[in-house]
């Protein structure tokens, strides 16, 4: 790197010098560090070199004052280590023998100048009696001061400090290391525990910079040691994993150097809007099925977990030698290759992997089967990953590795945890080679939130969940149905393959089944099971989608779904799974209303095939039944059933097809009730639905008009209430009976809250007949959500059997979409029947059943084409007007 450009810092260093020549200083400096990054400088060369180029700055403008002995100038934490990004604080430690009055003037201007001039300082100005109470009370002071030096000033107080704030008189390494320990555990809970966050933090995010630091803060405070290099001497560390170390550093340095000069500030933030730019500048472009963001945060992610995986077996190795070192060792033999010590499994020599390969799918067995073992030991964790090469061809078709393989999934607990260790130690992508594809690959959304290899053990996690007593409270159904799964081994293999085809291009669930049914029968399983496995991997979306999708108080829509299940045993499998798969994509996602839909498709699909698909339901005697039902009910409250065949006159047989009996009562003796009044009816009940408990129920009476959904959606939005299901039921009276299910914007129910249950209900009424003394929505999109401003995409199909159009309609969420599309609904005459509402993080996938004005299917395809226009233009110039 050229400093040609920069100007003589002795020279500029005088007293007197202008605050703008120091400015000019740091910017030229800036320009010129950005310009060698850019042109590819290594960035050790320049992390180091802003720090040299600083301390020039520091001493000459130190030099400028008049100091004594007694006081010095040290650098203190990252800058102490003589590392600096564009942006990093720069941290200070003024350090005094005594007290110091003397120089506090002095010590004022001083700091006044580097605030002046631009120089983001941190600074402490202590003696040395107050540094080291602050370093005995503060482990974070403590850190700091070890890895400090003296920039200027008297360097013999620096050599006192160190000795005073060693671990012979505070923070003794054991308690040194168990206090890091455990901020460091808080910290990666803060990020879940996991690699794979979606705006991951270069800097604390589990497998980032401080992980990397964490290692040096022990090193130094144990050893003595001035570097990370002098564990390779001591046997901590291979030669290999110091490499991977070093490089994993570097690679976070670019991307955090890159994101500093991306921001303009200081910004450890892989925030989406920078992941993409950051994708573009480091040479990433779209391509076979992945976009650039996804492949630059793949590698990201991947090193992340490289590092990741290595602070783990270092942190076991100090455990070990520091904190356990004098305990008396328990220790226990399992076999000849492997036996416990204190509570870890160890091998018994360096050659068990060697001489017997198995062993490294033995020693997962082991662990899911024995509650003795805590975990593993660090130098049999660094043999394993050793011990890779030995996983090929050949390993893969030993039939003892395969039994291994599948006792570990038959085990009745810790198969989650067993498979998640195969995954960190480098087994499991190598006994399954198609699962290498999937490390740390991300899907560019706010619907996925971990990577494809996360997602799918997370899922596996859940499936386990369901056999623990303590969650049946939580998921009571899918529990239930876990309980007399014949094969759960068979649900754990079709969750490792359901997502193993992601990124390949094309239909990744048919895919995956091809890699499912060919690896269940390398296993040796019979043609039957790896059949019911590769088909729950090509049926994994189904339940989800028709659930979501699709009007599953149709009998026709569960019969078609029945016909696909077959039989209970495939749909108690797919339910399982499915629920599995909804709460690893997204835990909240999994809302009691997404919960209730899956229950009700269950339970009602069941019903169909206890029943026999030869023998559907009879429509006329499902209304006929539902009717009689309500009057029965009705006749208890004094009705008469010529009064309640009056009430019903002209309203249509999907009511009574899709209502249940208890809602048609109570809907019925509200507009009897409201009636003669001529007055809008507007009700408010928890659930409805089966078991929707969860989820309130919004019951609407009014006279139809043009434009009556629109208003209805408005209001909501006002209210801050999101629409997830809706049925709109046009009598011929001119009235037309609406029903909603919806939650709060904190994804839970209204809740029994009578004030807010009562200004809801007036809120609407008022709305609804007076509609122009209301003005729109105009809530802010949140900031994640308008990165994501993909095109709106939609289908209009005809649904002949029920003689309506079914439109879909794919697009970012924003606030007051569905006023936007109702209103384009009343530019084309459309009446609403239904709508089903989903929301998958970012982006919402709405299906409406429409008709046109005379209660017919919209069959023009030159209209069905107008309309869709006309959604996409509303939409998507409404979204690039919000993103600007």
């Amino acid at each position: 790197m050229s400093q040609s450009a920069l100007p003589d810092i002795h020279a500029l260093a005088q007293p007197g010098e202008s605050i703008k020549t120091y400015k000019n200083y740091l910017k030229t400096l800036a320009s010129d560090l950005k310009t060698s990054f850019e042109a590819g400088e290594n960035i050790r060369t320049l992390v180091t070199l802003r720090s040299q180029r600083i301390d020039e700055l520091l001493q000459g403008i130190w030099q400028s004052y008049q100091w004594g002995d007694d006081i010095s100038l040290i650098a203190v934490g990252g800058y102490g280590r003589g590392e600096l990004h564009p942006y990093s604080d720069i941290d200070l430690l003024i350090l005094t023998s005594d007290d110091c009055a003397d120089y506090r003037d002095n010590i004022e201007s001083l700091i006044t100048l580097l605030w002046d001039i631009n120089l983001e300082i941190g600074h402490s100005v202590r003696s040395m009696g107050e540094c080291c109470q602050t370093a005995a009370d503060d482990i974070t002071v403590a850190t700091n001061l070890m890895e400090s030096r003296t920039l200027a000033g008297n360097p013999e107080l620096h050599t006192e400090l160190m000795h005073k704030v060693g671990p012979d008189n505070i923070w003794p390494s054991s308690e040194f290391f168990r206090a890091k320990w455990d901020e460091q555990i808080s910290r990666h809970r803060k990020y879940a525990n996991s690699e794979y966050n979606l705006e991951p933090n270069v800097k604390s995010s589990p497998g980032g910079l401080r992980d990397i630091q964490m290692i040096g803060w022990v090193v130094k405070r144990h050893f003595g040691a001035q570097s990370i290099d002098e564990l390779v001497e001591r046997q901590f560390l291979s030669k290999e994993e110091l490499d991977t170390l070093k490089d994993g550093q570097d690679f976070l340095w670019k991307m955090r150097f890159a994101l500093h000069l991306l921001a303009g500030r200081e910004e450890d933030r892989l925030v989406f809007d920078h992941q993409r730019t950051l994708a573009a500048q480091f040479g990433f472009t779209d391509g076979d099925g992945k976009l650039a963001v996804e492949q630059f945060m793949q590698q990201y992610y991947r090193w992340a977990m490289h590092l990741g995986e290595l602070n783990d077996v270092l942190m076991q190795h100090f455990d070990e030698t520091i904190l356990r070192a004098c305990e008396a060792e328990t220790v226990f033999e399992i076999n000849s290759r492997f036996r416990v010590r204190n509570g870890h499994i160890e091998v018994c020599n360096a050659k068990v992997f060697s001489k017997t390969p198995s062993a490294l799918m033995e020693i997962f067995v082991l662990m899911a089967s024995n509650d003795a073992i805590d975990g593993v030991r660090a130098s049999t964790i660094r043999l394993i990953r050793k011990s890779h090469h030995l996983i090929n061809d050949s390993f893969r078709a030993n039939p003892k590795n395969k039994r291994y393989f599948l006792e570990l999934l038959r085990s009745p607990q810790r198969v989650a945890l067993s498979l998640r260790r195969m995954k960190r130690f480098g087994i499991l992508d190598k006994f399954i080679p198609a699962f290498a594809g999937i490390v740390g690959q991300m899907q560019h959304d706010l619907f996925h939130i971990y990577s494809v290899d996360a997602h799918t053990l997370e899922l596996i996690k859940n499936i386990s969940r369901f056999r623990y007593p303590s969650m049946v409270e939580t998921y009571p159904m899918a529990c239930r149905i876990m309980q007399r799964l014949p094969k759960p081994e068979l649900l754990y293999l079709a969750g490792l393959f359901h997502d193993i085809a992601k990124g390949r291009g094309g239909d990744h669930s048919s895919l995956g089944a091809v890699d499912a049914r060919e690896f269940c029968a390398h296993l040796g399983l019979n043609k039957r099971d790896g059949n019911l496995v590769a088909w729950l991997v090509e049926k994994h979306l189904e339940m989800s989608s028709v659930s979501q999708r699709k009007d599953i108080q149709d009998p026709e829509v569960i019969r078609e779904f029945a016909l696909t299940m077959g039989d209970i045993q495939h749909l108690d499998y797919l339910f399982c799974l499915t629920v599995a798969d909804i709460n690893a994509t997204n835990p909240t996602l999994w809302t009691s209303w997404r919960a209730s839909l899956m229950r009700q498709l269950y339970a009602e699909t069941r019903r169909a095939l206890r029943r026999g698909l030869e023998n559907p339901i009879d429509k006329q005697e499902w209304i006929a039944e539902t009717q009689l039902g309500a009057i029965e009910k009705l006749e208890d409250y004094g009705f008469t059933e010529t009064e309640i065949r009056e009430l019903w006159a002209d309203t249509g047989e999907d009511y009574f097809i899709r209502e249940q009996i208890d809602d048609i009562v109570w809907h019925t003796r509200a507009i009897a009730d409201r009636v003669k009044a001529n007055a809008t009816v507007v009700l408010i009940k928890e659930g409805g639905l089966l078991d929707h408990a969860g989820v309130s129920q919004i019951f609407v009476h009014t006279h139809a008009r043009v434009g009556l959904f629109a208003q209805l959606a408005e209001a909501m939005e006002q209210l801050d209430l999101s629409i997830q299901d809706a049925r709109i039921y046009n009598s011929g009276t001119g009235y037309t009976l609406d029903t909603f299910y919806v939650l709060g914007a904190d994804g839970e129910s209204i809740g029994d809250n009578p004030n807010r249950i009562a200004h809801i209900i007036e809120f609407m009424r008022e709305h609804l007949e007076n509609p122009d003394d209301f003005s729109a929505a105009s809530r802010r999109t949140p900031r994640q959500m308008r990165l994501f401003s993909t095109p709106t995409r939609t289908s209009m199909t005809t649904d002949l059997n029920k003689a309506q159009t079914v439109l879909e309609v794919i697009t970012p969420d924003r606030p007051g979409l569905l006023a936007h599309l109702a209103r384009i609904f009343n530019q084309y005459n459309i009446q609403l029947q239904n709508a089903k509402i989903a929301t998958l993080g970012e982006r919402v996938e709405d299906v409406f059943f429409i008709t046109d004005e005379n209660q017919q299917p919209i069959d023009d395809p030159q209209i069905c084409e107008e309309i869709q226009q006309a959604i996409c233009r509303e939409l998507d110039e409404k979204a690039s007007r919000k993103v600007l």
